[in-house]
């Protein structure tokens, strides 16, 4: 049991009676239980379904906000619409990914590159490419790997003009666009004309959706660690939890 404060009870009680509402969820960490191989990861089937019940009610829509690249959140969540998917941290929305310019177009070439110049050989080491940029993961790798990499990474391929860097659990990504999930909370909020959002998340790149979070939002930190949510739940099996208990207040 998780919704442990009367705070955080209070605030999805009344976050469950605004007229529209945008509920936001990270993945890996959140809706899914971190994993070792990312391509096995799954949503809890708890969760799953407080989801689906969720995104069927009216004026209610639920997003899902991940750093994984479209084409993967949709693959391993298993959702569609009428759940919304934005991938790359907000670079792809679902209804249209993101568009490069040539300059773009050649700096995501030369970062590719210069990436592979650094990672290609060490062991347990993974790239993933997306349509703005790549993405290092040392989740797989020895300590002193992961270290090395990605202290070389960031003093080489990161440090290109034009090149945005994210780091996360294990995880260094690099873009040649500016993105955040913070921006796609402002351009779902936007586009809905949500009166409040509930976001969910658990890494360091989902600060800056916590930070965009207006009076009568609900942010919700998954695990340790600082952050500028406001309430703080201990694992994914509590975000089904905290799911479930939004979903019978909005329906009631």
């Amino acid at each position: 049991m998780t919704l442990e404060t009367a705070a955080l009870t209070s605030a999805l009680a009344k976050l469950a009676k605004v007229p529209t509402l945008l509920v936001a969820l990270d993945f890996d960490g959140v809706l899914a239980p971190i994993v070792q191989d990312p391509a096995t990861s799954r949503p809890l089937p708890g969760s799953a379904a407080a989801v689906h019940g969720l995104a069927d009610l009216p004026d209610t829509t639920v997003a899902m906000l991940s750093g994984r690249a479209l084409h993967d959140l949709r693959t391993v969540s298993g959702f569609a619409t009428p759940v919304r998917l934005v991938g790359s941290h907000g670079g792809e929305f679902d209804d249209g990914a993101l568009e490069l310019t040539d300059a773009q177009g050649a700096l995501k070439e030369e970062l590719d590159a210069a990436v592979r110049g650094v990672v290609d050989g060490e062991p347990g080491v993974r790239l993933e490419g997306k349509p703005a940029g790549v993405v290092v993961h040392v989740r797989g790798a020895d300590e002193a790997v992961a270290e090395r990499v990605l202290d070389a990474v960031r003093s080489g391929p990161a440090r290109l003009p034009g090149v945005e860097s994210t780091e996360g659990k294990a995880v260094l990504e690099m873009a040649v666009v500016q993105v955040s999930k913070g921006s796609a909370i402002d351009t779902l909020r936007g586009r809905l004309s949500a009166d409040a959002v509930l976001f969910v998340g658990d890494d360091v790149t989902d600060e800056t959706a916590f930070a965009r979070l207006q009076p009568g939002d609900v942010g919700v930190k998954v695990g340790e660690g600082d952050t500028a949510a406001e309430y703080r739940v201990r694992t994914p099996e509590d975000v089904t939890e905290l799911l479930e208990a939004l979903l019978a207040a909005r329906r009631g």
